[in-house]
């Protein structure tokens, strides 16, 4: 079923919502949460904690892209689990490593004095990484936003693990150079 059928059977508050986006996008948010958590029974309940947000959020929202929607929420849902998991116990992880790659240059949280300085970095790197070729930006996606290990990221893309952690740092640097050159301090 087309997206916008879907996004009109949320409107109407049909259920059937919950069950087409399930058969249409549940394999694909399941393992955008499972690359985050590792485990099945938490991606299980962050798939179906998306469901019901979804479900909450529209209407009133109107999702342009339903795919990316649903993304969004269900990362943010499995990165929010992973951080209280982590907080209880102490774990290695690709969340970890990923963040440890990236966060000598990006801001500290604790330094954006307020959710409007969050949105101009987001529009900052945005705007860096759609002047990226192709590859490097979707490299650059997979382990940043996905947060796929490395391996994963050379198969998909018929890469070396080298290439892609050589492509990675290059990337991350260059996205330290434009940041500075933007005035945001790193």
């Amino acid at each position: 079923m087309e997206d916008e059928k879907i996004i009109a059977l949320f409107k109407e508050r049909d259920e059937r919502a919950i069950s087409e986006v399930t058969e249409k996008y549940g394999r694909y948010l399941s393992k955008v949460s499972y690359n985050i958590l590792k485990n099945h029974e938490d991606t299980e309940e962050c798939l179906n904690d998306t469901l019901i947000r979804a479900w909450n959020a529209i209407p009133p929202a109107e999702p342009v892209y339903l795919k990316a929607f649903l993304t969004k929420i269900i990362r943010n849902l499995s990165l929010n689990r992973l951080k209280d998991s982590q907080a209880k116990k102490r774990g290695g992880g690709e969340y970890d490593i990923a963040l440890e790659e990236i966060q000598d240059f990006l801001p500290d949280e604790a330094e954006v004095e307020d959710r409007i300085d969050g949105i101009l970095l987001r529009d900052m790197i945005e705007t860096f990484l759609k002047g990226l070729p192709k590859k490097q930006r979707i490299v650059f996606v997979q382990r940043y936003f996905f947060l796929d290990p490395v391996l994963t990221i050379a198969e998909k893309n018929g890469m070396t693990e080298s290439g892609v952690k050589t492509t990675l740092f290059r990337v991350r640097n260059r996205l330290k150079e434009y940041l500075e050159k933007e005035g945001v301090p790193v």
